[in-house]
């Protein structure tokens, strides 16, 4: 009679006391694992590395876009106060110093041992692949010298 007892109350079978201990089992291994991965500093470090390395990225393309952004609105204000003979007198310039740029560039070249020129190579893709922001910033530059100098000459 004890025994029917405990079979009424709800005494598990083997077999449900097979699936439990197996249920505990993956449970139990789920637990050590995230504990594992709790204790494995080097992971989390390269984690929370990588993670700082993204926002660095975006953070750089995002003020470099901001930078261009403003270097051409600066440009356009210049070129849109400046007379037409600053304009042309900045045209003649920017000819002039292409031309001598060039020259020097060829010079360099002629004389420069060749891990350098390789490095400068390196530079020079950088600047092409920058060229728009670069040319505006020093066109607004040549022209913002060349006004402050016509107003000078007129005092």
């Amino acid at each position: 009679m004890t025994n029917e007892r405990r079979t009424d109350i709800g005494t598990p079978a083997p077999h449900e006391l097979r699936e439990q201990v197996e249920h505990t089992r993956e449970e139990l291994g789920r637990t050590i694992e995230a504990l594992a991965g709790k204790a494995d500093v080097k992971a989390q470090a390269r984690g929370k590395a990588e993670a700082v390395k993204e926002r660095a990225v975006e953070k750089a393309a995002q003020v470099s876009d901001q930078i261009r952004a403003k270097a051409e609105q600066a440009a356009h204000l210049v070129a849109d106060k400046a007379p037409a003979p600053v304009a042309d007198r900045a045209a003649q310039a920017s000819s002039v110093v292409a031309h001598a740029t060039l020259r020097a560039g060829q010079l360099a070249a002629e004389k420069t041992p060749e891990p350098v020129r390789q490095k400068a190579g390196q530079a020079a893709g950088a600047a092409r692949a920058n060229r728009t922001p670069l040319l505006v910033a020093g066109t607004a530059l040549l022209v913002f010298l060349l006004v402050r100098r016509s107003r000078r000459l007129c005092r």
